[in-house]
């Protein structure tokens, strides 16, 4: 018996068939370091010449490179130098609502994207209440209904849109916030912790998952692979997160390392499930993230997450920053500051290359009441270009944006 594996197992080697390759940046010709070249399974990296060899029987293969649009070959192609598109990813959120293929809130969308700097739209394919822009093939939120207020019935036709204008697409996954899913599994929901241990809910009477567990673990990333089959980019996932709340009850003893190792595991699942897929996976975060030297009591920080995510998504609205931060009385006033202050900060622990903020575009709700308008929304943007970032995402409520407010030169047209 042993013999017969032993022969089997060298002739699945042998079987293995061995392709290189040269990745080249496609303006400068320059040889990209550090790419992730993946088949299913495995993944390699290129050297400093840009070059790589992945040994695999398969026949498709995916590039991610920081900074660069995926890029996907087959082993039968004829050429062994690809050349990769770099792009800094300047994404308008489209809401739920506003995600199907006939919206005026999209059309909007698409013509600022061609007469902006922007980019890329982020789509909420999974929402806080649970439900899913289009129906997916993942039958178990099916089951709960999750297609039901579904707002996009073709959702080939709307990738294909964004496609056809060069747009990068970002499906944004609400992760552990799910009132659907928590309300038809009470044994993973969170719960209170007292004597009657109901469902916990919070301010917006929405309830949670328990990020422990596996079952919560699974549900997310099968809707996110979901949208990775459809041909969304990248999966940003959002509330990857524990509830900043004080006693609940999980299934297990809620520590910093306990808390912070959940989270981990969450993505390491992610990046496996989702690797034959080759979209990058980014990660949101409040704000603080960049200031504070512990989890903040919700399993993330900055360490933890460069270690597990493509990107690093903070939350950096000005209004979001107490009076005193950086110094300021009122944190909303300076927006420059705020972005640039935080993103430095952390530099230490993330190239500032792979960090893409949340930038805002709402009126400041503090004290001042300060209204965001062309100035303080590009004094954020330069911000972000000043320190290097891959960008940034805009964050709107209600997707309502100005060219005015976005325009480099609004005189131009």
């Amino acid at each position: 018996m042993r013999i017969v594996f032993f022969i089997f197992f060298l002739t699945q080697e042998f079987l293995l068939a061995s392709f290189s390759g040269t990745l080249l940046d496609m303006h400068t010709s320059k040889p990209i370091y550090n790419a992730l070249i993946s088949d299913s399974k495995h993944d390699v990296r290129s050297d400093k010449n840009g070059s790589f060899t992945i040994q695999s029987k398969e026949k498709r293969y995916h590039i991610k490179a920081y900074g660069y649009r995926p890029f996907a070959f087959n082993a039968d192609c004829n050429n062994s130098t690809f050349y990769l598109e770099p792009i800094k990813v300047k994404a308008l959120y489209l809401t739920f609502w506003g995600a199907s293929n006939s919206s005026k809130t999209l059309k909007k969308i698409l013509k600022l994207i061609e007469t902006t700097e922007a980019n890329a739209v982020v789509v909420d394919v999974k929402n806080e209440y649970g439900s899913t822009q289009f129906k997916t093939g993942f039958q178990e939120a099916n089951h709960y209904g999750a297609h039901k207020q579904r707002t996009n019935r073709n959702i080939k036709k709307f990738i294909k849109i964004l496609k056809e204008k060069n747009i990068y697409t970002i499906a944004r996954i609400v992760t552990f916030k799910d009132e659907l899913q928590a309300s038809h599994n009470h044994h993973y929901a969170i719960k209170k912790d007292d004597a009657n241990q109901f469902i916990w809910r919070n301010h917006d009477n929405m309830a949670w998952v328990d990020p422990f567990d596996k079952r919560a673990h699974h549900y997310a990333i099968s809707i996110a692979e979901e949208a990775a089959k459809v041909g969304y980019d990248e999966i940003n996932f959002d509330y990857i997160r524990f509830p900043a709340k004080k006693g609940l009850l999980f299934s297990k003893k809620s520590t910093q390392k306990s808390r912070i190792k959940a989270i981990e595991n969450f993505l390491d699942k992610a990046k496996k499930r989702l690797r034959k897929y080759g979209v990058f996976i980014s990660v949101d975060t409040y704000g603080n993230i960049c200031w504070a030297k512990d989890d903040n009591g919700i399993g993330q920080t900055v360490k933890s997450l460069a270690a597990h995510a493509d990107y690093l998504a903070p939350m950096l609205y000005p209004s979001g920053f107490s009076s005193g931060s950086f110094h300021f009385k009122h944190p909303s006033q300076h927006p420059y500051a705020v972005i640039y202050r935080s993103i430095k900060h952390i530099q230490n622990l993330i190239p500032s290359n792979r960090v893409r903020p949340w930038l805002q575009y709402f009126r400041d709700y503090t004290r001042p009441k300060k209204i965001y308008g062309r100035p303080e929304i590009q004094a954020q943007i330069k911000a972000t270009e000043d320190v290097g970032t891959n960008g940034w995402m805009m964050w709107s409520p209600s997707s309502k944006y100005s060219f005015v407010y976005l325009a480099k030169d609004p005189t131009a047209f």
